[in-house]
């Protein structure tokens, strides 16, 4: 197997520049000839790797590429789960290289998606190809690939309660996680959930200007900005009431296990170039950005925005919010109690409407079971050393759904770097990371087949 890879990495890579090359942004409509493209990409890809009924299947939304390769009933089977659409790649200024014109230096891939999850997704069809053309499959594969997740994964839950026998396994395998080194592998076994949605503040009927209405009339843009500072208090405690009821409280024992990471707070901030962390008091970064809930305002505008002056009192103003959930938050339920308190908030001299966008549920997955020790042995094979099982503030919603609709746990074998830049200007994926999880990957079969016996 080895060789086989040693043979076929420089065409590895170019397979994967291409597939960077297309802009397959499922969020904005004018990419949508693009994101169809990169689906049918896929499709071939995974056909040509060795798998059998492979189909492009329609949704309401982007199509889901299905294919599998069943060698016998007998056999546990592995449902393998990744996404093939990518963020916007706003702001474009920001970027060192064109987001779409993948550029290979210090040893890594820039581009968008190029970690998220364009790479880590290709790195299972790679795999599955290198198992077909040396050793075999050992037990039996499902692919399941879609291109919404980054909008929300909207149609995604009617197409599993539709295709359950099809879907059907003994456990999902995703890479769309990362580790916290090269050189120190870990597991992820937790994720937050999420609530995104949208806010509008309307005050006059018209924009208005500023020096005749200036001090009589509610400023939209003013209004919002006093309302999101009133979302968190001295303390940086959200202050929706309700909002932490449902919260889970680990122990001090699971807190400090937690903290026993590999973690170097000077070099996270060097890394940002950020002179302190912020957050919730009482609580270290990893636990903000894992086991803690939180709310954030990811864009807001409004006004004149242009090059320029223009002495405008705007009409309205708008932001997007997303609020970070964790164990036994339920999004539906965080997205009511922000709406119902955002209403109140307001002052009666503007309008408010609360748009919500799509949610998912946070996710635990057991470091008990066979498919997580398959996964310890695979990465301690390829590695050197044992992983590390550690929780990601970042968000799978469907985790939660093949849970529910599935009855199977989920293995979370990300191989990104909290470095990688995803969802920001100059995404990136390391070399070694890419080839590493397709060396990776087969271990993992292999060890659940044995194990499953």
């Amino acid at each position: 197997m080895q060789a086989y890879l040693s043979q076929n990495q420089n065409r590895f890579l170019d397979e994967l520049l291409e597939l960077l090359r297309i802009p397959s942004v499922s969020a904005d409509s004018q990419y949508s000839n693009d994101v169809h493209k990169t689906a049918q990409f896929v499709a071939e890809k995974l056909q040509l790797a060795g798998a059998d009924n492979v189909e492009i299947c329609p949704t309401d939304g982007y199509p889901i590429i299905y294919g599998d390769k069943i060698i016998s009933p007998n056999l546990p089977t592995i449902l393998v789960y990744g996404h093939y659409d990518v963020q916007p790649a706003d702001p474009i200024e920001l970027w060192d290289s064109p987001p779409f014109e993948p550029i290979i230096k210090d040893q890594k891939i820039y581009a968008r998606g190029a970690c998220d999850d364009k790479g880590q997704m290709y790195m299972h069809i790679k795999a599955f190809e290198t198992m077909m053309q040396t050793t075999g499959v050992p037990c039996n594969v499902k692919f399941m690939i879609e291109g919404e997740e980054e909008v929300g994964s909207p149609n995604l839950k009617t197409f599993v309660l539709n295709n359950k026998k099809r879907l059907s396994a003994d456990v999902v395998l995703v890479s769309d996680t990362s580790m916290i080194a090269n050189d120190v592998p870990s597991i992820t076994i937790g994720l937050r959930g999420l609530s995104y949605l949208e806010v509008e503040v309307t005050g006059p009927n018209r924009d208005l200007h500023s020096g005749t209405y200036g001090g009589a009339v509610a400023n939209p843009i003013n209004i919002l900005c006093q309302m999101i500072a009133s979302l968190h208090d001295e303390n940086n405690h959200i202050t929706i009431p309700g909002f932490y009821n449902d919260v889970e409280q680990l122990s001090a024992t699971d807190r400090q296990a937690l903290n026993n990471r590999p973690f170097d707070l000077d070099e996270y901030q060097k890394h940002l170039d950020i002179n302190a962390v912020w957050g919730e008091e009482g609580y270290t970064t990893v636990e903000r950005v894992s086991i803690r809930p939180t709310l954030d305002v990811n864009g807001i505008w409004g006004g004149y925005t242009k090059e320029g002056a223009k002495t405008v009192l705007p009409s309205k103003a708008y932001a997007k919010i997303s609020m970070r959930l964790v164990p036994n938050q339920q999004s539906d339920k965080i997205t009511e109690l922000f709406t119902k308190h955002f209403q109140q908030i307001a002052p009666p001299s503007v309008k408010i409407k609360v748009t919500p966008h799509h949610g998912g549920e946070a996710a635990i997955t057991p470091t008990n079971s066979i498919a997580y020790q398959a996964a310890v042995n695979a990465m301690t094979t390829t590695f050197g050393k044992a992983p590390i099982p550690t929780r990601e503030g970042g968000s799978i919603p469907i985790v939660a759904l093949f849970e529910e609709a599935l009855n199977v746990k989920t293995i979370l074998m990300g191989f990104g770097l909290d470095s990688d830049a995803i969802h920001s200007p100059n995404e990136h994926y390391g070399l070694f990371n890419y080839f590493k999880g397709i060396e990776t990957i087969p271990h993992f079969y292999h060890e659940f087949t044995k194990l499953s016996q």
